[in-house]
């Protein structure tokens, strides 16, 4: 039996339901890359919304690339369930605030029909780094991607992220209709100023008067969120179908931590997140920027030490304590000098947190997983802080050997000889570089760090960073991950 609107009333008292008539929500927010990190995170608090009673913000889902989201969740009527996993074991609620979810490929014309929508008047996205088609070293729109040029000669009928709100936001214009809110939830750095420069910049190739719409009347408040979500695994379906007593295609598995803050800038109203704990403020930078360097700068260290150590998860990998003492010295030595603490923000506590979290043997959250993509990561989560801390001539080790693993990860054999699957936009190039340099720090180094989109030109100008990485690298290289931890002071 199939979770779904009859079968809610089957499921065991300790599960909790949607608490609203979802017959009577109405559409208005569209959300592009309805993946698992959305619906364990914005889509839980605009449940919560619904629930207190303003029925205007149900959620339209949009997946940029396959159906697979929309295959599983249509037969369910979009329902599905969020299993929150910690020290104290697992609780699940079941979430409906999600209606439709619509496939950008195979219904082009319906999606812009959904985000050109008067009752539409917020489209928000976690399309990952990748899907702003920018380049991720500078911030700006990447005008020779292949989705970008596509949308460049066919504006009408985009393929991208940028493309889709450039699109709509025309539409709205000609038809005289307000503009939606655009609401960044990935992890870029000034996350709302970096997309309105990139649909601005889109927007000014076939329309300026578009661009200087957009500039002008569309709002695009800046957020962080955090929220550790690991890919669902066979298993955790089995578990979340007897603990239901219906089968659940689509669940989702996720921390009990959970963090928004919003700047609080949207053109026509938002739901009250703030009721399941959104924090609106004025200014996200500090909070963003503490949480990209802490949390996801030290989780690209340890997904990539980790995979290279041996280690499937981040908790396995933080069982180890040389690992974990370089996290901690990592923290607190090279990231914090580097903050800004926001007001009232226990920043050590935060750090204790975080190390706690990693710890948490309920999320079997895969380093390799969290090593995808890394040429997008890490500018914002390794990079900025390494600038910073050059620029106070402080040291910087230990954020060079988190590069340096990444090197060694992308040259795609790991320690014993076996391949790895590494999944990034540049994968073709930083493997045809990696193959030509040979695994010789001294070549591969330079190799590597020429690539500009990521280091762009400064960094790999400055003897102190070429030195540190080139000497992380070597250690690698000669000594393996496990070894150079445990040298690692």
């Amino acid at each position: 039996m199939r979770l779904g609107s009859q079968t809610l009333r089957r499921l065991p008292p300790g599960v909790t339901r949607p608490g609203f008539d979802r017959a009577a929500v109405a559409p208005g927010i569209v959300h592009l890359g309805i993946g698992a990190f959305h619906r364990a995170h914005q889509a839980v608090y605009t449940d919560r919304a619904l629930a207190a009673g303003d029925r205007a913000w149900g959620i339209v889902g949009v997946s940029l690339r396959a159906g697979e989201t929309r295959d599983a969740l249509a037969p369910q009527d979009g329902l599905y369930t969020v299993a929150v996993r910690g020290g104290g074991g697992e609780t699940l609620r079941v979430v409906g605030a999600i209606s439709t979810v619509l496939v950008a490929p195979e219904q082009p014309a319906t999606v812009l029909a959904s985000l050109s929508a008067a009752t539409t008047r917020i489209v928000s996205l976690t399309v990952t780094e990748k899907g702003y088609c920018h380049d991720p070293a500078t911030g700006s729109l990447n005008e020779d991607h292949p989705e970008i040029r596509h949308d460049l000669a066919n504006p009408a009928a985009p393929r991208s992220a940028p493309g889709y709100l450039v699109a709509a936001l025309a539409r709205r214009r000609a038809a005289g209709l307000a503009p939606f809110t655009v609401l960044c939830c990935d992890n870029l750095p000034a996350n709302g100023q970096t997309v309105r420069s990139v649909v601005r910049r889109l927007a000014a190739f076939s329309d300026p008067a578009l661009a200087g719409f957009i500039e002008q009347q569309v709002a695009f408040p800046s957020t962080m969120v955090d929220r550790i979500v690991p890919a669902t695994t066979e298993a955790d379906r089995a578990r979340i179908a007897e603990a239901l007593g219906v089968t659940d295609a689509w669940p989702v598995v996720t921390e009990p931590f959970s963090q928004w803050v919003i700047e609080d800038c949207f053109s026509m109203g938002r739901p009250d997140w703030g009721l399941a704990g959104a924090e609106f403020v004025a200014d996200v930078a500090p909070y963003e920027t503490m949480k990209l360097r802490l949390l996801n700068g030290a989780h690209s260290a340890i997904a990539y030490l980790g995979y290279l150590a041996g280690y499937a998860t981040v908790a396995e990998a933080m069982a180890d304590p040389a690992l974990a003492g370089y996290v901690e010295a990592l923290m607190d030595a090279e990231v914090t000098p580097t903050l800004t603490v926001p007001p009232g923000a226990d920043v050590a506590a935060y750090k204790r947190a975080l190390r706690e979290r990693f710890r948490n043997p309920g999320l079997q959250h895969r380093t390799w997983q969290i090593a995808m993509d890394g040429s997008q990561k890490l500018p914002q989560r390794l990079l900025g802080t390494l600038r910073d801390r050059l620029a106070a001539a402080a040291p910087i080790a230990r954020l060079a050997l988190a590069v340096a693993a990444w090197m060694r990860y992308v040259t795609g054999i790991d320690e014993h000889g076996r391949p790895i699957e590494v999944r990034d936009p540049l994968s073709a190039e930083l493997r045809r570089r990696a193959d030509a340099a040979g695994l010789v720090a001294s070549r591969l180094a330079p190799a590597l760090l020429a690539v500009e989109a990521v280091f762009g030109r400064d960094l790999p100008a400055d003897p102190r960073f070429r030195d540190a990485v080139a000497a992380a690298l070597d250690q690698l290289l000669r000594r393996g991950a496990k070894a150079t931890l445990r040298a690692t002071r």
